[in-house]
């Protein structure tokens, strides 16, 4: 069993929303890590035109301590990260962290998660991610881009969510 450490991280990024959909819909739409993340898995500018690859264990995600890998090239540079689920609290809340050292150009370990709470016909979602600069050779790059990345990151998690619900 993993348990969340108490760590603190020194920058911090988040998007709320209201999603047209129960609270529940939305827990089973975001608990899917394949749909979750999907503006990682196709080239765009932010992702400097190349897509990472996602991989599972057993529990795909959807369990505490789940395992999900993301790996890919960025210029021909190798972009890696290792996550594990360290809270998952049906229909309201899930968190993951990185484990390990990511090798990834303008963040460094992180936590991320969403939170959901109803609100009359729709739900308020709320994406974030808390995270510390990569290390060295990509620090400066990581104080240049890493509040735009984060941004962009918990914002197209945000925007994925309402326009899946959208009439």
């Amino acid at each position: 069993m993993v348990n969340e450490l108490p760590q603190t991280y020194r920058h911090h990024m988040s998007e709320t929303v209201a999603v047209a959909t129960t609270p529940t819909a939305l827990f089973a739409l975001l608990d899917d890590h394949d749909r979750l993340a999907t503006h990682m898995m196709k080239p765009s500018a932010m992702m400097g035109w190349s897509a990472m690859n996602v991989t599972f264990d057993a529990g795909r995600g959807r369990e505490h301590g789940s395992r999900i890998s993301m790996r890919g090239r960025i210029l021909g540079l190798e972009i890696e990260v290792d996550e594990v689920v360290t809270k998952r609290e049906p229909p309201r809340l899930k968190t993951w962290t990185t484990r390990g050292t990511p090798r990834l150009w303008v963040i460094g370990a992180y936590r991320m998660g969403f939170e959901i709470k109803p609100d009359r016909t729709r739900s308020l979602l709320t994406i974030f991610i808390d995270y510390e600069l990569p290390r060295w050779p990509f620090r400066p790059l990581g104080l240049i881009a890493g509040r735009f990345y984060a941004r962009w990151c918990v914002r197209m998690m945000a925007q994925d969510a309402v326009k899946a619900f959208a009439i």
